[in-house]
């Protein structure tokens, strides 16, 4: 059994009487984690107030209190790749994250992730994803060292005041004389839940795009992503014809297996640039990381 060495957080909702306990609001929460498997974790003095007391079968649910978790698994990959740390100071940390490794914990990894990495580097607790990429993907990320400016790293994402450039590897047609792109479209979750799909109606997704060059029936994109819903890159291209290489999801969800560190999702998030709200100065930082064609 593999358990955080930190804690995650949930937030017990404002919602009408009667409550429920707090055993069957984990248990809604988080669906994929069976009822037993909470109860235990709760018996176990696993699950805790946000005064960081043991929280009890018998104890009453509490609107809008927080509650501490340590995530579990069986059994976790290890992710043979390292992140490089390209910026440091005591207010914002960014990581080039290798593919492969997630940001956060999820699914199948506890301490295999990036955030639990860079706290075991820096010996900062503090250390908080202010933005994030998939798991599948490559590149830069940012964290706050400072829960005081923490808010205003947040915001520069909130309102759009981050210019992301990515690059990705697709297929693409020979013949085709179209150089850029401009994407606007709803995108909302799909099925399976992991999935995100396109839809009609007021759009809420927009990218542009270019392209760099190509070779044969492959090409090397520039991506400017404008907003920054889930999978939005990777829907985008694959709606024009130019899927990912080594796109798992889309344009068809393949079967699941291991990972397979020979085939890496071919996207790299590159370049990140913006006013940095502490220091007042513009700001760019880059991966050293490329696609090769």
């Amino acid at each position: 059994m593999v358990i955080s060495e930190y804690h995650s957080t949930v937030t017990m909702p404002k919602i009408e009487k009667p409550y429920p306990s707090i055993l069957d609001f984990l248990a809604q929460r988080f669906p994929r984690i069976d009822r037993k498997i909470w109860e235990e974790r709760i018996c176990s003095g696993k699950v805790l107030t946000q005064k960081e007391e043991p929280v009890s079968l018998e104890m009453s649910y509490m609107p809008l209190e927080k509650l501490y978790y340590f995530r579990e698994v069986e059994e976790e990959s290890i992710i043979p790749f390292t992140e490089k740390i390209i910026f440091c100071n005591d207010d914002l940390l960014v990581a080039c994250k290798p593919h492969f490794l997630p940001v956060t914990p999820g699914g199948g990894y506890v301490n295999e992730c990036l955030l639990h990495r860079l706290k075991k580097r820096t010996g900062n607790k503090e250390v908080s994803p202010i933005n994030r990429i998939d798991r599948e993907t490559a590149g830069l990320v940012l964290f706050s060292m400072n829960r005081e400016t923490r808010g205003r790293y947040q915001e520069l994402f909130m309102d759009g005041k981050v210019e992301k450039i990515y690059n990705a590897l697709g297929k693409f047609p020979r013949g085709q004389e179209r150089k850029a792109w401009l994407i606007e479209n709803r995108i909302v979750k799909g099925d399976p839940w992991f999935r995100m799909k396109t839809v009609p109606g007021k759009s809420n997704a927009v990218s542009n795009i270019s392209l760099v060059r190509s070779e044969e029936n492959r090409a090397l994109f520039q991506l400017c992503p404008v907003t920054g819903k889930k999978h939005q890159l990777r829907l985008h291209l694959s709606g024009l014809g130019f899927p990912i290489l080594n796109d798992r999801y889309y344009p068809t969800l393949l079967a699941e297996k291991k990972n397979d560190f020979s085939a890496p999702l071919q996207l790299l998030s590159r370049k990140i640039r913006f006013r940095d709200p502490v220091s007042k100065r513009w700001v760019t930082y880059e991966s050293k990381r490329r696609l090769l064609l």
